[in-house]
């Protein structure tokens, strides 16, 4: 019971592209457990996220327990033709839904340590993330399956742009998904009515 309050103290930070280097391995290292990756992925996708912190309107949000130690975080930027993401994306939802992704920012990661799940994090960093952007909307992908992120996504408005879709080098299938901004809960939440 200790351990679950003590994980349950956690703060929202903003990491700079300045400060991503000291943080990437760390970050990489919940993601690789929150996505059941191989280790070397995590290797592989520090590199991207690194690249990642060059693109316009970057963002990186870091939740941070009482301990000083990472359990989850999330970043994104301004989706645009060219990009691997935007340019796959715009192909599987199609000319009537390519609207979505006119000025949209494109959330790249989100994911909370396994034993930090469930406490609100994730949600806390989204919103962080999604605060003042002057962007119209927010899209993402996420591997298929009802799960907490899925119910998360969906507390907050998001909404089918593609189902089953498969990314090259992953052999699961992803939903694509969208919101406008800014970011609102859906009436039916148990947190938004005090529930909970």
């Amino acid at each position: 019971m200790t351990q679950h309050t003590e994980a349950s103290r956690f703060v929202i930070v903003d990491v700079p592209p300045s400060e991503l280097p000291a943080k990437v391995d760390e970050a990489m290292a919940i993601y690789v457990a929150a996505m059941s990756y191989l280790p070397a992925t995590g290797k592989q996708r520090a590199a991207h996220a690194l690249k990642h912190s060059e693109y316009a309107a970057f963002r990186f949000r870091a939740a941070m327990n009482s301990h000083g130690r990472l359990i989850g975080f999330g970043y994104g930027y301004t989706s645009l033709p060219g990009q691997w993401w935007h340019d796959l994306v715009r192909k599987a939802i199609g000319k009537p839904g390519t609207h979505w992704l006119d000025d949209a920012f494109e959330l790249s990661e989100l994911h909370v340590s396994p034993a930090s799940q469930g406490m609100g994090a994730g949600e806390r960093i989204l919103q962080s993330l999604a605060d003042d952007l002057p962007h119209r909307t927010m899209v993402l992908s996420t591997p298929e399956g009802d799960n907490r992120a899925w119910r998360l996504y969906r507390r907050l408005g998001f909404v089918d742009l593609a189902r089953d879709h498969l990314f090259p080098g992953d052999h699961r299938p992803f939903g694509v998904l969208g919101a406008t901004l800014p970011l609102t809960r859906t009436e039916d939440d148990p947190l938004a009515l005090g529930l909970s």
